[in-house]
């Protein structure tokens, strides 16, 4: 978890490596649906490039899907997901039902010049549409108003663990890795 631009994709990638498991990632799931323009596509397509979520309904089926497949059976890390309270209830009974558990939840905290700029960086890089500074901005809002909740929610159980994301990607790779190892959740 962490506000849009705080590196969980490519941390994600990394930490999953790690463990040997699968990174899904709703961002990915959502960019693939739009790059193929199914109708899915335009319709997250619609949402992203202003900045708003994908409705749950939508997210919440393909991460069921998911989470259900094969190569997820041993475990899996979840990138963008959840991002809004009734997402964390919707998880808790995919997890039940798939018999996982849940061991933690990373929080990256960035400074949000630092967001702003990442993200900036990254819209040049990749040519992302949805990445202009007022869709960041509404994308930050929207974080601290539905997902900042969640890591309430999650420290309360005892999975919370908070990584500072500044810095070099190895460094904060290593830092995740050396919370997750010291976290007795994991």
């Amino acid at each position: 978890m962490g506000p849009p631009g705080a590196g969980k994709g490519t941390q994600a990638t990394f930490v999953a490596q790690h463990h040997g498991v699968p990174a899904i990632s709703t961002g990915d799931i959502f960019r693939a649906n739009v790059s193929q323009g199914s109708e899915l596509g335009l319709e997250a397509q619609r949402y992203m490039d202003a900045g708003e979520y994908v409705p749950d309904e939508v997210t919440n089926s393909m991460v069921r899907n998911r989470i259900a497949e094969d190569d997820a059976a041993p475990g899996f890390l979840l990138d963008g997901y959840p991002r809004t309270l009734a997402q964390v209830q919707e998880l808790d009974s995919m997890v039940e039902a798939t018999g996982h558990r849940l061991d933690a939840v990373v929080v990256l905290t960035v400074e949000m010049d630092e967001i702003v700029q990442r993200l900036l960086q990254r819209a040049q890089t990749e040519g992302r549409t949805d990445d202009t500074e007022d869709v960041i901005r509404r994308r930050q809002e929207l974080y601290i108003e539905q997902t900042e909740p969640l890591v309430e929610v999650y420290r309360e159980r005892g999975l919370l663990v908070e990584v500072n994301g500044m810095g070099e990607v190895a460094e904060v790779t290593s830092r995740i890795l050396d919370a997750l190892d010291s976290s007795p959740q994991s």
